[in-house]
C-alpha cells in the first residue's frame, strides 16, 4: 500500500505523514489513501491540510522557532538558521527545493538562476526532522523588524513580496520571480524591476523593518504609500506609481513618486524600510547627518541644506 503525492507524483510508504519527494503533508485516513492495483497504478488524492507549530520570539530583534514532526521539512534562506536540535538534518539544495523544477540539471540550474535575479543566493537550506519525536529549529531575521506568518492557501495560493523579505517556509513552497510590467513601477517603485512570488498552500514566514501592518482593500479602494514601505500584496492588487508635482518633489521630502495600490486585495506595509536606515547611516558617515528632506530632489543633491536642513 502506498500514498501518491498529487504535487510531485512521488509514491510514499503507507505510514508516511509527509511526502519524501516534496515535503507536502499527505492524507492520513484510510479513506483518502489509495492502494495500488496489480497494474501498479495509484489514483492521485488531495493532500491533507499542512500544519506547523511555531513561536515567534522577541520584540524588535525577532526569531521564529518551528517544531517539526518526524519527516517534516522546512526551507530557509542560506544563513538564516539560529539553532537546531539534534534530530534535525540540514541539507543545501539548488533553487527552492520544492521538487517542481524537475530532476534534470537544466531545470535545477534554471530554478537557481531565478533566485539570483531576485538578489538571493543560488542555494537554499532544507531542514528535515529525522528523529522519531518532535524537534525544533529556529531562524532569525537579518535586521531589526518583525516576522509574520502567512498561510498561502488563504490568499489564493500565492503572494508577491519584496525580494529580500522571505525568511523560511514549509518545504514544497515555490519561490519565483515577479516582473513589473509597468515601466514606471520598475523605475520608481522602490523594489526595482523584479519582486518575489511565493507559490504554494503552506505556511511562509517573511520579515521586514520596523512594524508590519496589514490592510484589506475593498474593490476600487486606493491606498497611497511610500514606495519603500510595501512589503507584500496579493496578486489581485493593482500596483502603480503616482508622480508628485514639482513643488512637492523639490520641497516636500516625500520624493518624486508614491506607490498606489488599488483593491480588492490584501497589502502588508513596513514602518521602517531597511533602505531608509542604510541611507541615514550613509549620510552620517559622509558627514552630512540625517536631514528631514531625505526624500526630496534638493535633499538628494545637497541643496536642501541651504533651506535649513536638520543636521
Amino acid at each position: 500500500m502506498s500514498i501518491l503525492c498529487v504535487d510531485c507524483g512521488f509514491s510514499n510508504p503507507d505510514n508516511s505523514k509527509f511526502c519524501q519527494g516534496c515535503g507536502h503533508a499527505l492524507p492520513q485516513n484510510a479513506a483518502s489513501a489509495q492502494t495500488q492495483d496489480q497494474s501498479g497504478y495509484t489514483q492521485p488524492v488531495s493532500t491533507a491540510d499542512s500544519k506547523v507549530s511555531y513561536t515567534i520570539e522577541g520584540s524588535d530583534m525577532q526569531f521564529v522557532e518551528i517544531e517539526l514532526e518526524p519527516g517534516q521539512s522546512v526551507i530557509a534562506e542560506a544563513g538564516a538558521m539560529m539553532f537546531m536540535e539534534q534530530g534535525i538534518q540540514m541539507e543545501t539544495v539548488f533553487g527552492d527545493g520544492s521538487g517542481k523544477e524537475g530532476n534534470d540539471l537544466m531545470g535545477k540550474l534554471f530554478s537557481a538562476g531565478k533566485r539570483v535575479l531576485t538578489g538571493e543566493s543560488l542555494f537554499m537550506t532544507s531542514f528535515t526532522n529525522r528523529a522519531a519525536e518532535m524537534q525544533k529549529v529556529a531562524y532569525s531575521a537579518p535586521y531589526p523588524g518583525k516576522i509574520i506568518v502567512m498561510k498561502l492557501s488563504e490568499y489564493g495560493g500565492q503572494i508577491i513580496c519584496q525580494k529580500d523579505s522571505f525568511l523560511c517556509a514549509e518545504k514544497g513552497t515555490q519561490l519565483e520571480i515577479a516582473f513589473q510590467k509597468n515601466v514606471g513601477v520598475a523605475l520608481f517603485g522602490g523594489e526595482g524591476f523584479i519582486m518575489q512570488r511565493l507559490i504554494g498552500m503552506n505556511h511562509v514566514f517573511i520579515h521586514s523593518g520596523g512594524t508590519i501592518t496589514k490592510r484589506e482593500l475593498k474593490p476600487g479602494e486606493i491606498l497611497r504609500l511610500d514606495t519603500g514601505c510595501l512589503v507584500a500584496m496579493t496578486t489581485n492588487v493593482n500596483y502603480n506609481i503616482e508622480f508628485s508635482n514639482v513643488k512637492t518633489a523639490l520641497f516636500g521630502g516625500e520624493g518624486l513618486a508614491l506607490a498606489t495600490l488599488t483593491g480588492p486585495g490584501t497589502v502588508w506595509m513596513q514602518s521602517l524600510p531597511f533602505s531608509r536606515v542604510i541611507g541615514l547611516i550613509k549620510a552620517t558617515m559622509q558627514g552630512k547627518g540625517g536631514v528631514k528632506d531625505e526624500g526630496s530632489i534638493l535633499g538628494n543633491i545637497g541643496i536642501g541644506d541651504l533651506f535649513g536642513g536638520n543636521r
